[in-house]
């Protein structure tokens, strides 16, 4: 990434990103295809909240992780072999502490959480059951996101890429297999999703101990370093902070959903599996920024950093709106393949026509977001999207809708906060001297 033609760089790296961030969709969407077409809407209805819940036990650690693949990418960049290997290592380590503790707290916390969460009680048992076999299998998606994040570091987006398309193709056959097939119902749907992840984890970690490369792992070294584990948590913290609330905020924004019924929790659940896509190419290009970034700065060339920073925001911002334009454009025909039942299909059509046309205000926070964690200012987007995405879309829905209890005002939500956490992003982006302000770990 610090050599050869910029945007070649980012968009070769960008695009196993994409591909894979493609074939883990398959993971929700085949379960809501088959669960949806199979099990029924209250079935669907039982899954279709998973993201929220889901991101609000592992976006913590996720953003651990992040922090790790910034400093392992300034590692790689500067050519620091002897502390690369000993990040390397301490990620790994901390991932499977972190995978047992996601496991426990998911299993226990679950029925909790959902009944918090406002789950209508013909919904609750599947949800409860769908979540707890879910979260059964916390460590094989918390290490297959460590693995996946120090092959990224590293400037290598296509191993990860195949290991998803393995566990991709295997889960559609183990969920056809269990629901359609052997009518294990929605436990095994979960069964089936758990299966693949811990596949697409063993592969990662096997890959990583045989790679030709300084980030290879040495069994005998897996160990927590106590002066890089503050580094990693230091810098990935403050995502991990800003992941937690946010999927707080989404699970209130879910609960408000929640409150219109389960025929509701099917549309926008359908939707939410639609809007999973056009994320794509927001998350492969904000990914790819924080690497490239990570690794020039780490490398001191700043204004190739710069540069790269351009064009990333340009290409992420235009791809993300086109899709959001094909989404506005194809909504009841995409929502109907999940239920085609009439009141399923309107809410679904409602929330993708009232969202989808502002996905370049998201993609262009994200892509800002990206190339601030890449200069190591880690707290800045988490400052951002706390006020902007909890604290704002919160304080919004709670008084709007007692004001106006459509569930068009929940919808709402989404664009407005994604237009002020832009503004601010820009603003900061253009006044402040994040090129040369980071600091050396």
């Amino acid at each position: 990434m610090t050599e050869g033609k910029i945007s070649k760089n980012i968009i070769l790296f960008a695009i196993p990103i994409f591909l894979g961030n493609l074939f883990q969709q398959l993971y929700s969407i085949v379960d809501s295809l088959v669960v949806g077409n199979v099990l029924g809407k209250d079935a669907l209805a039982a899954v279709s909240s998973s993201g929220s819940l889901i991101f609000l036990i592992t976006g913590f650690i996720n953003g651990i992780f992040v922090g790790a693949g910034v400093i392992i990418a300034r590692y790689y960049g500067a050519k620091n072999w002897k502390d690369l290997s000993i990040a390397v290592h301490t990620t790994i380590a901390f991932g499977i502490i972190a995978g047992i503790i996601v496991t426990a707290a998911g299993m226990c916390f679950t029925p909790w959480m959902l009944k918090m969460m406002g789950t209508p009680a013909d919904v609750l048992p599947n949800s409860i059951l769908y979540f707890r076999l879910y979260f059964a299998g916390g460590l094989g998606i918390v290490m297959y996101n460590t693995c996946m994040g120090i092959f990224q570091a590293v400037g290598d987006s296509r191993h990860p890429l195949y290991y998803l398309i393995i566990s991709s193709i295997l889960n559609v056959i183990l969920e056809l297999l269990f629901v359609a097939v052997l009518g294990l119902g929605i436990g095994g749907s979960a069964i089936a999703t758990v299966i693949a992840q811990f596949v697409s984890a063993i592969l990662g970690f096997a890959k990583l101990l045989r790679v030709e490369g300084r980030h290879r792992v040495h069994i005998k070294e897996i160990q927590i370093n106590k002066e890089m584990l503050i580094n990693l948590l230091k810098m990935g913290i403050p995502t991990g902070i800003q992941n937690s609330v946010i999927a707080f905020a989404n699970v209130i924004v879910q609960t408000n959903i929640n409150a219109f019924g389960s025929v509701a929790m099917a549309g926008c659940g359908s939707y939410s599996k639609l809007e999973g896509f056009a994320f794509l190419p927001i998350t492969s290009f904000s990914v790819s920024l924080t690497t490239f970034i990570g690794q020039n700065l780490g490398a001191k060339q700043y204004e190739r950093a710069k540069k790269g920073a351009r064009f990333g925001i340009l290409t992420g911002v235009l791809l993300a709106e086109s899709v959001g334009i094909i989404l506005w454009l194809l909504a009841p025909i995409l929502i109907r393949f999940f239920n085609n039942q009439p009141d399923v299909i309107a809410f679904g059509v409602m929330q993708t026509r009232t969202e989808a046309i502002f996905y370049c205000l998201l993609a262009l926070s994200h892509c800002l977001a990206g190339i601030l964690r890449g200069a190591g200012k880690t707290s800045i987007p988490m400052i951002v999207m706390l006020i902007c995405w909890c604290a704002i879309r919160i304080t919004y829905i709670s008084i709007i809708i007692k004001l106006l209890p459509y569930i068009q005002v929940v919808f709402w939500a989404y664009p407005l906060t994604w237009f002020l956490s832009s503004v601010i992003f820009i603003i900061y982006y253009k006044k402040a001297d994040w090129i040369h302000s980071f600091s050396d770990i």
